[in-house]
């Protein structure tokens, strides 16, 4: 592998390339590096960079020194990928790397189909960074000659070599004979769907903290099996957006399930606001009921309470029961029995805390949404599971019917979600909407391909 560096600062990758598994890749011959410095390839005194044009402050690497840049490398080891770098481009992960291991280096492991085919994607063996600094560089110069746009994240650094640095790290670790053992390159956090299960070495006791039994037990299986529980675990609650995306096999949803508390969802029909801004009390709709259920049995809720006072839709809503609950409803939808079967009409709120308390022994983390703000209350967003989860506490989400919740409902929460928005100015959706929308964003497996992309 020929990786030619294209940079205002050559002298940053010395250490880089002369420590480590790098060095020894370079003295095998896995690897050799190129180092281009763009101030050589001009007169003494000319200028590698010129302002902006338009408004706005910074400089830009010219266009014709990159030009030259990469003829030189070019002259060295032939037509080359080009890869720039820029916050603009595709965020790196593991996924990433290793679709474009697989098609850009020889004899990677990982080959993926679903890499798609770009200009230049033949030209293994030469991969050519081009490093920018300053405020970046003329746009003209991405379009001509980048393969590859890439980003490590959302944040902006003063140049392109750290971010170089990062994507080589991650690339060359994936080359076979680089890392000396290919299982723990295989094993690595993000490679799966599952972080990286916990790992020890001696002493067996440091600070007060032993190394769990298991560990050194001698029994491979029991260990294997710990190992796995102990990943999703990390996995689950400490990034559930990674998991959520990996569309993992069931044996690992199953575990999953294991560490993500208990869920329950209530839907307010009492205590909340009318139009006009009184607090009132609203009917159920069979509709809701069948809806939200199917929507609560999808993404694993355990209860899901109709709270309601109306004597007349308690009965309204008893005689749904009977049939749907009875065996000719079983016989004429299975699946809606299913659901329904979870669904417990009560009376008041608190009757849906007391139930909680006594099935886990504890109480739920109460989580509301309103469009209003409370000052003595935190807010969260979707993304917030770590945080709610880690108290390992069942969790209630409350919805309201009418004009949303009472302040008396809202004031009893643990955590406020931010409000579902969309682009358009209408905001006005159903209860039975909400709460899908809310359980997706919250609980639901959502897939990123994750597809090496082309430039252009």
């Amino acid at each position: 592998m020929n990786i030619s560096i294209l940079t205002v600062f050559p002298e940053l990758y010395e250490a880089f390339i002369s420590s480590s598994i790098i060095a020894r890749s370079v003295e095998k011959g896995l690897v050799s590096f190129n180092l281009v410095r763009f101030s050589d390839l001009v007169s003494p005194k000319v200028r590698i960079d010129s302002p902006t044009c338009g408004s706005g402050a910074g400089m830009l690497l010219k266009p014709d020194v990159i030009e030259k840049a990469l003829s030189a490398c070019q002259e060295k080891w032939g037509v080359g990928t080009v890869i720039f770098f820029s916050p603009q481009g595709t965020t790196l992960n593991q996924r990433i790397l290793e679709q474009f291991a697989a098609r850009h280096c020889h004899n990677t492991q990982n080959a993926d189909d679903t890499i798609e085919s770009t200009p230049g994607s033949n030209k293994k063996n030469h991969l050519i960074l081009v490093c920018a600094r300053y405020e970046g560089i003329d746009t003209r110069v991405e379009h001509a000659y980048a393969n590859y746009v890439f980003s490590v994240g959302d944040y902006v650094l003063m140049g392109g070599d750290i971010p170089a640095q990062v994507f080589l790290e991650g690339l060359l670790r994936l080359i076979p004979g680089v890392v000396g053992k290919q299982e723990s390159v295989e094993d690595d956090s993000f490679s799966g769907p599952l972080l990286d299960y916990p790992e020890y070495t001696h002493p067996i006791e440091w600070n007060g903290e032993k190394i769990p039994e298991i560990v050194t037990s001698g029994n491979h299986g029991a260990l294997a099996t710990w190992r796995t529980e102990q990943a999703c675990k990390k996995t689950v609650r400490q990034r559930f957006d990674w998991f959520r995306q990996q569309q993992p096999e069931k044996k690992y949803r199953d575990c999953a399930k294991k560490f993500i508390p208990n869920h329950y969802v209530a839907v307010m029909h009492t205590q909340i606001v009318l139009k006009g801004g009184t607090i009132g009390q609203s009917s159920v709709a069979s509709l809701d009921i069948h809806d939200i259920a199917r929507t609560a049995r999808t993404y694993g809720i355990e209860n899901f309470f109709i709270v309601c006072p109306l004597i007349d839709q308690q009965k309204i809503i008893a005689t749904f029961f009977d049939f749907w609950l009875s065996k000719a409803g079983q016989e004429y939808n299975i699946t809606r029995y299913d659901a329904i079967k979870a669904v417990r009409p009560v009376n008041e709120l608190h009757e849906v805390l007391a139930y909680i308390e006594e099935k886990e022994g504890k109480k739920p983390l109460i989580i509301t949404t309103s469009a209003r703000g409370y000052e003595n209350i935190e807010t969260i967003d979707y993304f917030s599971q770590q945080e709610v989860w880690e108290q390992v506490r069942p969790v209630l989400l409350i919805f309201g019917t009418g004009q949303g919740l009472a302040s008396e409902i809202l004031e009893q929460s643990d955590y406020i979600l931010l409000p579902v928005e969309g682009l358009g100015d209408y905001n006005h959706l159903s209860v039975r909407s909400a709460v899908s929308i809310i359980l997706d964003r919250w609980l639901g497996l959502q897939p990123k391909l994750n597809k090496l992309k082309p430039a252009k």
